[in-house]
């Protein structure tokens, strides 16, 4: 359904501020123009659904830097299969007890493993050592009953 109203333009003394009026009945003097500092913001999308440049810029980068990210994971794949390909050759490992012999690249695998998980122990140690202090906390307990007045009682 359209309206056929008409509306007033008003234009802003300034770019980036537009004014408020205070209406109502604080005083008998007439109403004050109050600027509003937070700068008039550019419109999300055009009337036709268009982006803007900015938006248009932003999502180009997003883009470039999702290919670049692509792009380096790839490599990363490729150098440890050639690694892996390059050091099948198995070795000797010395245990307390004994030893042993195991292919080069599970032990590579294994020590990286075992490295990353004690990174993620001593992370979580360290947070945990140097957080926040919090407050102390107070034991649970059940609500207490309500009172109502005797006169609402009856």
């Amino acid at each position: 359904m359209r309206s056929d109203t008409r509306s007033t333009t008003v234009t802003s003394p300034a770019r980036e501020v537009i004014p408020d009026t205070i209406t109502g009945s604080v005083s008998d003097q007439p109403p004050v123009v109050v600027p509003n500092a937070a700068p008039a913001r550019e419109p999300a999308a055009a009337a036709d659904g268009t982006e803007t440049r900015a938006e248009y810029f932003q999502r180009k980068g997003l883009r470039g830097r999702l290919h670049g990210y692509a792009i380096a994971i790839v490599a990363l794949v490729a150098v440890l299969i050639a690694l892996a390909a390059s050091n099948t050759a198995p070795v000797k490992v010395n245990w307390l007890v004994g030893s042993s012999h195991v292919s080069l690249v599970w032990l590579v695998l294994l020590t990286a493993i075992v490295a990353w998980l004690l990174g993620l122990l001593a992370s979580a140690g360290f947070n945990w050592r140097t957080r926040a202090p919090q407050r102390p906390r107070r034991a649970w307990s059940w609500p207490a009953p309500r009172r109502t007045p005797k006169s609402a009682a009856r």
